[in-house]
């Protein structure tokens, strides 16, 4: 499996054969000048939710690879009216893809597409086989006590990509308690220091998971990720 950092919420999972690119705002970003995204492969996008900053580079992404998009059911409804093809879902539900199972699960946040459409109910991922394991992308979200249901329903989890960066979801002292309610050591900070008020101390925030017995991981821009 590899796993490459666009930035942001942004990344790109080697998983099951195929590309899976999840909520790219790349082009708009500065720290992410670097990455053309022209060039990002990607079989399947996966949306959390439909603020600009998850989406802005979907459509491009999905049009230039004739990409399958994966998300709520507004959000793949919209996409489909701009000739994207989807596979819609709702909290609780999963499907088994070529890749594997993704099943959608709850996260406490907000979501509007960029021209005002509604978003639908925000979730996060699960996706799992049976030869690579088993993560969870949390999209944008609060910490919640659902989480705790995540190691009751799914596989165990070997890593998880959480935000961390406060002030529009949770921050990196509520992320670490989420770390322990999903029983998962490895975990993937994401939606930090992007803007001014998701600047973090990434001193203090890696000290806040080694407390708990956990690894944090911040990666930068445009670089691959190791689990080892």
């Amino acid at each position: 499996m590899n796993i490459t950092y666009f930035g942001h919420s942004s990344f790109q999972i080697e998983f099951g054969g195929k590309n899976l690119v999840f909520d790219p705002f790349i082009s708009p970003n500065p720290a992410a000048a670097s990455i053309d995204v022209n060039t990002i492969k990607a079989d399947y996008v996966l949306l959390s939710h439909g603020h600009a900053d998850h989406v802005v580079d979907a459509e491009r992404i999905a049009k230039n690879n004739g990409a399958t998009l994966i998300s709520n059911y507004e959000i793949v409804t919209y996409y489909q009216g701009k000739g994207i093809n989807g596979h819609g879902l709702n909290h609780g539900g999963k499907w088994k893809f070529d890749f594997g199972w993704v099943k959608y699960v709850y996260a406490t946040h907000s979501s509007v597409l960029p021209d005002g459409t509604y978003g639908g109910n925000p979730g996060g991922f699960v996706i799992w086989n049976d030869t690579e394991g088993c993560f969870y992308f949390a999209g944008d979200t609060a910490l919640t006590m659902d989480m705790k249901l995540i190691p009751q329903t799914c596989p165990k989890l070997d890593f998880a990509i959480l935000p961390i960066g406060d002030n529009f979801t949770m921050g990196y002292d509520d992320a670490a308690i989420a770390a322990e309610f999903i029983e998962c050591n490895t975990i993937i900070g994401c939606h930090f220091d992007t803007f001014p008020p998701v600047k973090i101390d990434h001193d203090a925030a890696k000290k806040a998971f080694e407390a708990k017995g956990k690894r944090l991981l911040l990666p930068p821009v445009g670089e691959g990720i190791s689990l080892k």
